[in-house]
C-alpha cells in the first residue's frame, strides 16, 4: 500500500468524526500529514491531528448546528426586515463562539471600527463562521456585494441559501486558506480574529495573507481573553503579533478596544 492510500485511510478515520467531516479535506489532509511526520506513532498523530482541527474549528462552532432547521425557520418568517427575523439572526450567532462573544457590542464594534471607510460597497469575509449574519448591523451600502468564505462546506453552502432567500448581493464559497487566498478586489476585507489560528498552522500565513487579499482596507481583530475567559498577557501578545505581521507593509493602522476583542483597522 502506498503512502498515499495510507495517509487516504488516517484522514477517512479523522474524518468519521461529524465535527471534522465538515472541514474542508485538504486542510485535513494537510494537518494529518504534518502529525504523522511529527509523532512517534499513528495513535499519537492521530489524537494531535484532531486536537488541532479542535483549535481550528471545532472550538468556535457548535457540532450538531442543524442549518437544515435554521434555513427553514428563517424562510417561515414572512417579514425578512422584521424585529423577528433580526433576533433570529442572533440567535443562531450564539451558536458560534466568535460572533456569540461579540453580540453584547454588535452594532457598536462595526459602526466604530467601519465608520471612516462607510459605505461599504464591497466585502470579503474570511473564515466568515456566522459573522454574514450581522449584516443589518455593519454601515454597508445599497447592493453591497458580501463575498464570504469558510472552511466549514456545510456551513457555506448554508449561508449561501441565506444569501439568496435575503437577495443579498455576493457569494459564499468553501476556502483552506492555507492553500488559496481568494483574489476579489474588494474595498475591505474581514480577518476577524483570523490570524493567530491561521499562525497555527502555518507560523508565515498571516504575513502572506495581509499581502495577498486585494483589499483597500483590512479589518483585523484579536480576543482579549480566552473561550475560558482568561486575559492574562493575550493584549500584548497580541498587539506584538500585528506589529510583526504588518512590518514593512506600508499600512495606516488605527485600533479599538472592545471587552473581549481587539480591532484594527489596516489602510493601504
Amino acid at each position: 500500500m502506498s503512502d498515499n492510500e495510507l495517509l487516504d485511510i488516517f484522514v477517512s478515520k479523522v474524518q468519521e468524526s461529524a465535527k471534522y467531516a465538515q472541514i474542508e479535506p485538504n486542510l485535513v489532509r494537510q494537518i494529518a500529514l504534518e502529525e504523522l511526520k511529527n509523532q512517534k506513532d499513528q495513535r499519537t498523530a492521530f489524537k494531535s491531528t484532531r486536537t488541532r482541527l479542535h483549535r481550528l474549528t471545532g472550538a468556535f462552532l457548535a457540532t450538531k448546528l442543524d442549518y437544515a432547521k435554521w434555513l427553514g425557520s428563517f424562510e417561515s418568517m414572512p417579514d425578512k426586515r422584521s424585529e423577528e427575523f433580526l433576533e433570529a439572526r442572533k440567535a443562531m450567532m450564539k451558536l458560534h463562539a466568535s460572533t456569540h462573544e461579540r453580540l453584547p457590542f454588535l452594532e457598536r464594534f462595526f459602526q466604530s471600527c467601519l465608520a471612516s471607510v462607510a459605505p461599504i460597497a464591497s466585502l470579503l469575509d474570511l473564515a466568515c463562521g456566522l459573522n454574514p449574519l450581522a449584516l443589518p448591523w455593519m454601515p454597508l451600502a445599497d447592493h453591497c456585494e458580501y463575498h464570504a468564505c469558510d472552511v466549514v462546506e456545510p456551513l457555506t453552502v448554508f449561508l449561501q441559501n441565506f444569501f439568496t432567500l435575503t437577495a443579498q448581493p455576493g457569494s459564499v464559497f468553501t476556502c483552506n486558506l492555507l492553500e488559496s487566498i481568494p483574489q476579489q478586489p474588494v474595498q475591505i476585507a474581514f480577518l476577524l480574529k483570523l490570524l493567530p489560528i491561521l499562525d497555527q498552522v502555518d507560523p508565515n500565513a498571516s504575513s502572506r495573507l495581509l499581502e495577498q487579499v486585494q483589499a483597500d482596507h483590512l479589518l483585523v481583530s484579536y480576543p482579549s481573553k480566552s473561550l475560558s475567559g482568561r486575559s492574562k498577557g493575550m493584549k500584548q501578545t497580541y498587539a506584538e503579533h500585528l506589529e510583526r505581521v504588518t512590518a514593512g507593509k506600508g499600512f495606516q493602522i488605527r485600533s479599538f478596544d472592545f471587552p473581549n476583542e481587539t480591532a484594527y483597522l489596516l489602510s493601504r
